[in-house]
């Protein structure tokens, strides 16, 4: 423990004689320790969410507690705590988020505490902005475009017209906010930024082949439809090429 602070030992000591052990690892994985949430927390998270006696909102509520901290690294370690459930838990975890109207409303959150301070806030706001998009996203259709069955007979590439005419955007509105986090090599500065980029990698990838599928399929399609589809489809597409040139700098980033 000699990590955490005095206010993170106090925090879980409290949870411990409530008996609340989700509450207790929450508080765990989001300690002022600058470093990813340590894997064996976000392991008996993600187990939490498959135990049918386990209450999700309450899972959900802890999680949105330690996002009213004032510290970025609590802060930021809330969002990717919830973030890794949302993409390894069970999916009633990511049902219950998209049930929700509101989810992490840090548009305007600020650590003045010192300079590292500033500059990760910027980054925090971004990606709250991404975890409501991705929660929007599956209200709207009701799946996880990342886990969508792909290939030839796949989800996207099996869509009628009209359906795929409203859901391409969907995807493109998810995939601009995750672009949107913005980060150069040289601003992955730390663990827990490095932790949250991780994920938004993976994510990238999946949501990319889900958006590059119902393309193919629009595509595919583009010469059956009526007149105003023409028109809608190649907006889409227009849309998508402007796209592939920040997706191919957000990959970058990676290697």
């Amino acid at each position: 423990m000699s990590g955490q602070s005095l206010t993170d030992r106090i925090t879980a000591a409290q949870h411990s004689v409530t008996g609340s052990a989700v509450s207790k690892t929450v508080c765990k994985a989001t300690t002022h320790e600058i470093m990813g949430p340590k894997k064996k927390h976000l392991d008996y998270l993600i187990q939490c969410t498959n135990e049918m006696n386990v209450n999700i909102p309450q899972l959900a509520d802890s999680l949105f507690e330690r996002t009213t901290n004032s510290s970025w690294v609590v802060v930021f370690k809330s969002l990717i705590t919830t973030h890794h459930l949302m993409v390894y838990g069970n999916e009633r975890f990511i049902q219950y988020l998209a049930s929700r109207n509101t989810l992490f409303n840090l548009s305007n959150f600020l650590d003045k505490s010192g300079l590292q301070g500033y500059d990760m806030s910027t980054f925090i706001r971004r990606y709250s902005r991404y975890l409501n998009e991705k929660a929007v996203s599956y209200r709207q259709v009701a799946f996880d475009f990342t886990k969508v069955k792909r290939g030839a007979d796949g989800v996207m590439r099996t869509m009628n017209t009209e359906k795929l005419l409203k859901t391409v955007p969907i995807i493109q509105n998810q995939m601009d906010a995750l672009l949107d986090f913005n980060v150069n090599s040289n601003e992955l500065t730390n663990g827990v930024i490095n932790a949250a980029f991780m994920l938004l990698f993976k994510d990238a990838i999946r949501l990319f082949a889900a958006y590059n599928e119902g393309i193919i399929n629009l595509l595919e399609k583009y010469f059956d439809m009526k007149k105003n589809q023409c028109k809608e489809g190649l907006d889409i597409y227009k849309k998508f090429l402007t796209r592939m040139t920040r997706i191919s700098e957000f990959l970058k980033v990676a290697e």
